[in-house]
């Protein structure tokens, strides 16, 4: 029987996974998501395809708050920033649409860099009150922009061909959102693995002791804003791409917290605690949704008049939730009871 996991070689710390039983479960989860769209609904697929590029902008609120720890609360002008260049470069610019979602990355990856600059020195609720203001700015800046920015009506966008893929159906749209989460997967995985992923923890972890052991703050601090705002801003592109409309009302501060919510919920410093938590959160609306119905009478119109005061009251009770019963998250909970069906009986 296993008496426990050991590592001997440090490449055995940095790999992926030694685990052929998980190589054999992502396999196969990975075939269960393309084949999918073949057995599901409209509606269920439409869920789907909102989990999964809620994953990607879950992931880059993850570099910088799981792995770097800076607190952010504006994270929604990066998705803004990158819905917006999309559609700018596609509409207005009339670029090719794979350079456009290059763009939806590259433009919140520099205001990333402009914004962490003052992270160097701010800490704690005033970094967060810093990215809250950055989002206000950008929102403010947009409504400004007039034609350009299309101002409150926003840029129309039409799902376009990527790639050689015509993305105008929803099946076509939902494969490829499949293909950029598992891509950005891949990305966090391995700058988790790499050097300046645990440089990152380690100044989340003791930024005084990082930088005795020689690590740039400002340089790392600044990568950890650059990555993320790269990520958030495609899921940005992603999110625009499946309104079919960029504007400032499509992107609420909600989303924010629900960002918030998906890393504190799955657990935060982990990749499948992203995962895990983007499903939990996103489904968790729709879950309260049915059982109102199910319900009847005035509790049925809940979700429809009051959506969003509802979603809001949802976060905060996960967020609370978690934080007081169990910080490690979902991913703490599946680590427990993996540990109790590979030691059973004897778990103790």
């Amino acid at each position: 029987m296993r008496s426990g996991f050991f590592k001997q070689k440090y490449s055995d710390l940095v790999v992926l996974t030694d685990s052929p039983a998980v190589k054999v479960w992502v396999a196969l989860l990975l075939i269960a998501l393309i084949g999918a769209p073949f057995f599901m609904s409209t509606y269920v697929l439409s869920h789907m395809t909102v989990i999964l590029f809620t994953i990607v902008g879950a992931l880059g609120l993850m570099v910088l708050t799981g792995f770097t720890g800076l607190i952010s609360l504006g994270h929604v002008g990066f998705l803004m920033l990158g819905g917006y260049a999309y559609a700018i470069s596609v509409a207005r610019l009339g670029l090719p649409p794979e350079l456009a979602l290059v763009m939806s990355g590259i433009v919140p990856a520099a205001f990333g860099l402009i914004v962490g600059i003052p992270s160097l020195r701010l800490h704690g609720l005033y970094l967060a009150i810093t990215t809250l203001a950055f989002a206000h700015i950008v929102s403010a800046g947009i409504l400004a922009g007039g034609k350009f920015t299309g101002a409150g009506s926003g840029i129309p966008v039409e799902r376009p061909v990527l790639f050689g893929m015509d993305l105008s159906s929803d099946r076509a749209f939902y494969w490829f959102c499949v293909a950029m989460c598992v891509l950005a997967v891949l990305v966090v995985l391995n700058l988790r693995r790499s050097y300046v992923g645990r440089a990152l923890v380690a100044i989340r972890d003791n930024d005084i002791a990082a930088r005795t052991m020689g690590i740039s703050l400002v340089r790392y601090k600044l990568l950890a804003f650059l990555v993320s705002a790269a990520l958030t801003g495609v899921a940005g592109a992603l999110m625009g791409m499946y309104m079919s409309i960029v504007s400032v009302e499509g992107y609420p501060f909600l989303l924010s917290i629900e960002a918030l919510a998906v890393i504190i919920v799955g657990g935060i410093g982990s990749v499948l605690g992203a995962v895990l938590g983007a499903v939990f959160i996103v489904s968790m609306p729709e879950v309260f949704s049915a059982l109102m119905a199910g319900l009847g009478g005035r509790l049925a119109e809940l979700m429809t008049t009051s959506a969003h005061e509802i979603k809001t009251i949802l976060y905060g009770l996960a967020i609370v939730a978690f934080l007081r019963f169990d910080p490690r998250g979902l991913r703490g909970m599946w680590h427990d009871l993996r540990h109790a069906w590979v030691f059973w009986p004897l778990r103790y």
